[in-house]
């Protein structure tokens, strides 16, 4: 039969069938599409979670190397610490216990000179009392006035003191001082 001569009924179900027929096939076609997107996700999760396991335990590397080398820095540390700190203390004690206090008994006198710590320093304890006495006594003294310039005038002696002792040689600070007693200037 031709197409004019077909029924209208029959035109419709044709086209329909066709209709149905192309449904059936985008269906098909995109189910399959679905399938193979959900294999290359799967595989790029796969591919994801390998990469993500190598960083991981590259990290796990580095951190243990970073650890490692930490470790080691901070042990060179303590030993440098413990060898700089052997070393200040032999330092000071060989400052205090010499024969020769010139140093430390000169710079005590120009800081602290007014209490009089440089004289104890080298020994002299009725002087080192002295000026400290006088240095209390004018500190007390010091709302009236005159204890202003007392604590001025023990303050210069120890500046003075202390400059005479760092010119001298340590030769003659040790014969002077130390040796021959002299308590003042």
């Amino acid at each position: 039969m031709s197409e004019e001569n077909k029924d209208p009924e029959d035109k419709a179900e044709g086209t329909f069938d066709k209709a149905k027929g192309k449904a059936k096939k985008f269906a098909e076609d995109a189910k399959e599409s679905t399938k193979e997107a959900k294999e290359k996700a799967k595989e790029s999760a796969k591919e994801a979670k390998e990469k993500a396991k190598e960083f991981a335990e590259e990290t796990k590397e580095s951190a243990k190397e970073f650890a490692q080398d930490t470790k080691e820095a901070a042990s060179d540390f303590a030993e440098d610490a413990k060898k700089t700190a052997n070393e200040f203390s032999e330092g000071v004690k060989g400052v205090t216990e010499s024969d020769n206090k010139k140093i430390l008994a000169g710079v005590l006198a120009i800081i602290l000179g007014s209490l009089g710590i440089h004289k104890f320093i080298l020994g002299y304890q009725k002087e080192g009392f002295i000026l400290l006495g006088i240095t209390i006594v004018g500190f007390v003294l010091s709302c009236v006035g005159v204890g202003v310039f007392m604590v001025w005038i023990t303050g210069m002696i120890g500046l003075i003191e202390g400059i005479i002792y760092l010119t001298k040689s340590d030769e003659d600070f040790y014969n002077t001082y130390q040796v021959g007693k002299k308590p003042w200037f």
